[in-house]
């Protein structure tokens, strides 16, 4: 699949290519990115060159992973979202926002406008949203967003080679407003 560009009022998301390298490298600095993301720990510029010359690309190609990069108008890199085909019709939701851009709902805008995009154009039918129990930001974020918190997973990630529990929400394109593309039965109380 060729790589989509998103737009809201105030963002652009696109893909991240060469170009955005030490912009990548500058944002996963932060000490709670390499925490609380799957992103290694030191962040070194290899590690930023492999993710935007290889990793997005191939995801893009072969329709695995849609990464977008969440830009201001200005340029300005502000947060990273993407979606990771889970199951069929099911993706998986990931985010972070520069810290420096964080606290003016720039990640739950791009989250929603990637979400919708995914129910809209990829037959996704459920986009889920997994955190390390204590990520009370990227919980915020999910909630802000309209997702619903389902419970609790042990053991259910890794990060850096060590099992976590982690929280797990879901949104549903009901949930925006928008048709399924399976039908969908609710368990009866």
């Amino acid at each position: 699949m060729e790589p989509h560009t998103l737009t809201t009022d105030r963002l652009l998301l696109r893909t991240v290519g060469p170009q955005d390298t030490d912009a990548v490298l500058a944002a996963c600095q932060d000490p709670d990115i390499q925490h609380w993301t799957v992103v290694p720990s030191p962040y070194l510029p290899e590690h930023a060159r492999t993710f935007t010359e290889q990793m997005v690309p191939t995801g893009w190609a072969n329709a695995t992973m849609f990464t977008f990069g969440v830009f201001l108008p200005t340029g300005d890199l502000v947060a990273m979202t993407g979606l990771t085909m889970i199951s069929l019709g099911v993706a998986e939701i990931g985010f972070w926002g520069a810290k420096e851009h964080r606290g003016n709902g720039y990640v739950t805008e791009a989250a929603l406008t990637v979400s919708r995009w995914a129910f809209t154009r990829l037959s996704v039918d459920r986009v889920e949203w997994r955190a390390e129990v204590g990520n009370a930001a990227s919980r915020a974020v999910a909630e802000r967003a309209g997702f619903t918190l389902e419970g609790t997973l042990r053991s259910a990630i890794n990060n850096k080679g060590v099992r976590r529990d982690c929280w797990v929400g879901s949104l549903l394109p009901s949930d925006l407003g928008l048709p399924s593309t399976a039908s969908y039965r609710p368990a009866r109380p």
